[in-house]
């Protein structure tokens, strides 16, 4: 036993792709015969991942989940911010560029919507938990965005540390809502064709979140939504500090 954990710990991410498979596998078996697939399998796989990962934490005392147990160390890699990029970028290389053109105004105008929703959103729930300084508004606004943005944004106009963590947390938060709402409201929205999924990805915003709702959704979608996701972070890391900053202080002083 000694032998096998010291081998699998020395080649992780090839372990980590292979704990990924099992849950994946199962996941979908779990989704064709305990929900008769009503419940998306990928659905199910990210429902496990985060039972898991607080299973871990509970267990080590960690912040990183499984990976903080030196067995599973290479989901730290796998599920790192260079091959997270690496599969958001690449999903481009699936878009059907006809169908862009078709999306047309629609696509443009839901990515400023959803920008400016979002730090709106995010601003007016600082100031419910005491944050009223333009700074701190428009750090936990741009968290709201995307947990990319908010740190982007903090850092550029010097918030607290406190701040720029809870802008990350608001940002997680809302990935992991979108990952998991999404399969469930898709019918009720109509999010079943590219422009409909380059519109909810410019109104949501958080590419890793859009791309696995997306993927529980139907998989055809996601090079569609993951490519406004993405434009959408792009022009929040812009927007924040700058336009979306200045109005929030001259809407609120200093």
């Amino acid at each position: 036993m000694e032998l096998i954990s010291e081998v699998l710990i020395k080649n992780g991410l090839l372990f980590a792709f292979v704990i990924i498979g099992v849950v994946m596998w199962s996941s979908y078996y779990l989704s064709h015969h305990l929900t008769g697939g009503r419940l998306h399998g990928s659905a199910v796989a990210i429902i496990v991942g985060l039972a898991l990962a607080y299973v871990g934490g509970a267990f080590t005392g960690g912040t990183k989940g499984l990976a903080d147990v030196p067995l599973f160390a290479g989901l730290g890699i796998m599920g790192g911010a260079m091959l997270r990029d690496f599969a958001i970028v690449s999903t481009a290389y699936g878009v059907d560029l006809a169908e862009i053109r078709r999306s047309g105004v629609v696509g443009v105008v839901s990515l400023f919507l959803g920008i400016f929703l979002s730090f709106i959103i995010g601003a007016l729930i600082a100031v419910m938990f005491g944050y009223t300084d333009a700074v701190s508004m428009t750090t936990l606004g741009a968290g709201a965005a995307t947990y990319i943005v908010g740190p982007v944004t903090g850092s550029a106009l010097g918030a607290s540390s406190e701040v720029v963590a809870l802008s990350v947390a608001a940002g997680l938060v809302k990935s992991v809502m979108v990952m998991i709402g999404t399969p469930f409201i898709a019918p009720l929205i109509g999010l079943n064709n590219p422009k409909a999924a380059m519109a909810y990805g410019g109104l949501m915003g958080t590419t890793s979140g859009v791309a696995g709702g997306l993927a529980a959704t139907d998989k055809r979608l996601v090079p569609y939504g993951a490519m406004t996701a993405t434009f959408y972070t792009g022009l929040g890391c812009l927007f924040g500090p700058s336009v979306i900053y200045f109005l929030i202080r001259a809407a609120v002083g200093g």
